[in-house]
């Protein structure tokens, strides 16, 4: 099963996509294939104008069709997603998430930004009929610490909310290949006529 990653930050390096990329880690681990998307390395012409003739975009849509399971990154600002993932979750078709598991995840500079996910966030991707939005993560910049060295370190609470998050992804997976499977072996048995 494949998951995709879609970063939604401005900002390279950031908060955001160091806890994406360590999810994303932790996902291959337990054998799912990933793959990210940064949403800042489209082209920003073709993004604001909803040119979805451009190959870039035709590229991004693309993989988002592909995914079995979408892991959404993105900062807090304003008290809300970034603007830049708007513009691009705005291009995906009235059901670009149809039968996709979705975990979202956030920083922001404190917990008062926390609800932007549920109020936010979770809105536009039930619109865009996800199967499944798990519970979301949100992680304040104090809560994830960075080295050259050593990588990124989460605090314990949060490092326990990514686990959880990434197990439910995970079994969400697993549920949705056994049912893949049943229908193919379902399609492979014989059809008996009545007479």
């Amino acid at each position: 099963m494949s998951v995709l990653l879609i970063g939604g930050s401005p900002a390279i390096p950031s908060s955001t996509g160091r806890l994406l990329d360590h999810v994303g880690q932790k996902l291959s681990i337990q054998g799912h294939w990933r793959s990210t998307l940064l949403v800042r390395d489209l082209p920003a012409r073709a993004l604001l104008q909803g040119d979805t003739s451009d190959l870039a975009i035709k590229r991004a849509l693309a993989a988002v069709a592909a995914a079995d399971a979408i892991v959404i990154a993105t900062p807090v600002y304003k008290a809300s997603f970034t603007g830049i993932l708007k513009a691009f979750l705005d291009l995906l078709p009235q059901d670009g998430l149809a039968g996709k598991l979705v975990l979202p995840l956030a920083t922001g500079g404190s917990q008062s930004h926390m609800l932007a996910l549920d109020y936010a966030l979770r809105p536009v991707l039930h619109a865009l009929e996800a199967r499944q939005v798990l519970a979301s993560v949100y992680a304040t910049s104090q809560q994830l610490t960075w080295s050259d060295d050593g990588g990124l370190t989460l605090d314990p609470d949060v490092a326990w909310r990514v686990d959880a998050g990434i197990e439910d992804l995970s079994a969400g997976l697993q549920a949705l290949a056994g049912r893949t499977e049943d229908v193919y072996v379902a399609s492979l048995q014989p059809v008996r006529l009545a007479r």
